[in-house]
């Protein structure tokens, strides 16, 4: 690991209680930029195999029945000096247990509290589960996703666990921190992943407000309608994409592939299919790696297509250290994602990798002032 430069966090404690992607996710945004993070997670989850370790690191681990009175106290013993509490709990779940914001409140006023939710903890659908396409689903972003006659394509990322979700609560964080820089005060956020997804909509509803039609899955002017903002096969069955919106990248592309006259037609609705018919063609009779050659030092905004591997040993991403080889718990060489905020004075880090689940327990409780005696003991009766 390189060395140590603070952080913009540093002097930050979050308590993270949330699982699976979202709230971790957010979580480890804070820790790579320098916060304490201790992870709080119940035993019984040990077994789910759901514990994503590429969110978890820069963090501790610990495991805690907030069940139990003696959890309950060592909850809110953590939470004295704290600054942050996330939870990713279904709405309701934090005020039975007793750890909710007006508990929280009470024992630490200055206290930022993050709940993510699917749907929000106001609202008609309060109480309803989901997952990642759910909130896709009911925020319309999915109808906009994959081939015009066909069901719509669910992405191969979660979108609304990390875009809706965690960036919108790391913001969220972030505001009232620096709110409470000013009145003293903590105060509760309410995330819906639901409602970041509707977030993403400001062009789709600035062309339906243009248009006044529905944007079409795959028709509309920044998907697949016109040849200048499309995707093409290439000779070996891989794929580039051609991002040339403005008139003056197009007329390039246009020029240098031999059709000069197509430049002046690039939004023209009578012939776009002859243009996408054409780019299909020409792109097809090269290779992906004869295109990357041909087209590098162009300026015609175009791409190509990476598989995961491709990105993973791609020089740009290495030499960008968003892409990074890391030791992991036992020394061994992982792969890593890096930190995409790249802050001039206080960079964001990778530290140290994800702990094993539960790892830092004994030393969190041991901070607190209990024994290993009596660690044995909670151990025993399962308060840890």
């Amino acid at each position: 690991m390189p060395a140590y430069k603070m952080g913009a966090l540093d002097g930050i404690t979050v308590i993270d209680l949330s699982r699976l992607l979202p709230g971790p996710y957010c979580s480890m945004i804070l820790a790579d930029h320098g916060a304490r993070v201790i992870s709080i997670d119940s035993r019984k989850f040990m077994a789910d195999g759901l514990f994503f370790n590429t969110a978890n690191r820069n963090k501790e681990h610990m495991t805690l029945n907030l069940k139990t009175r003696e959890g309950k106290k060592i909850f809110f013993q953590l939470i004295e000096k704290a600054d942050v509490i996330l939870e990713g709990f279904r709405p309701g779940v934090v005020k039975r247990l007793g750890v909710d914001y007006e508990s929280v409140r009470k024992a630490n006023p200055k206290m930022v509290y993050c709940s993510i939710s699917g749907y929000g903890q106001t609202g008609g659908f309060v109480d309803r589960v989901g997952h990642d396409v759910n909130y896709l689903s009911k925020s319309g972003t999915l109808n906009l996703i994959g081939e015009p006659d066909r069901p719509p394509s669910i992405p191969g990322i979660q979108i609304a666990d990390i875009g809706g979700g965690a960036m919108n609560a790391a913001i969220g964080i972030l505001l009232a921190l620096f709110a409470r820089e000013k009145s003293g005060k903590g105060q509760y956020i309410d995330i819906s992943m639901t409602d970041g997804m509707v977030g993403f909509l400001p062009a789709a509803i600035y062309f339906q407000q243009l248009t006044g039609q529905d944007p079409r899955r795959s028709d509309a002017m920044l998907s697949h309608r016109y040849a200048c903002y499309n995707t093409y096969e290439t000779a070996d069955g891989r794929h580039l994409s051609i991002g040339a919106v403005e008139n003056r990248f197009w007329k390039r592309l246009c020029d240098h592939l031999g059709v000069p006259e197509y430049a002046a037609l690039q939004y023209d609705d009578a012939r776009r299919r002859e243009i996408i018919e054409f780019m299909r063609a020409t792109f097809k009779k090269k290779t992906l790696a004869e295109w990357d050659q041909e087209l590098a030092h162009l300026e015609i905004c175009w791409g190509r297509i990476q598989t995961l591997s491709e990105v993973i040993a791609d020089p740009l991403f290495r030499e960008r250290e968003m892409i990074l080889e890391v030791p992991g718990a036992s020394g061994e060489k992982q792969t890593a994602i890096g930190v995409p905020v790249k802050l001039s004075d206080t960079p964001g880090s990778v530290r140290s990798a994800a702990v094993d689940f539960g790892a830092s327990t004994s030393a969190i409780l041991k901070e607190l002032g209990y024994s290993e005696e009596k660690i044995a003991k909670f151990a025993e009766t399962e308060v840890i």
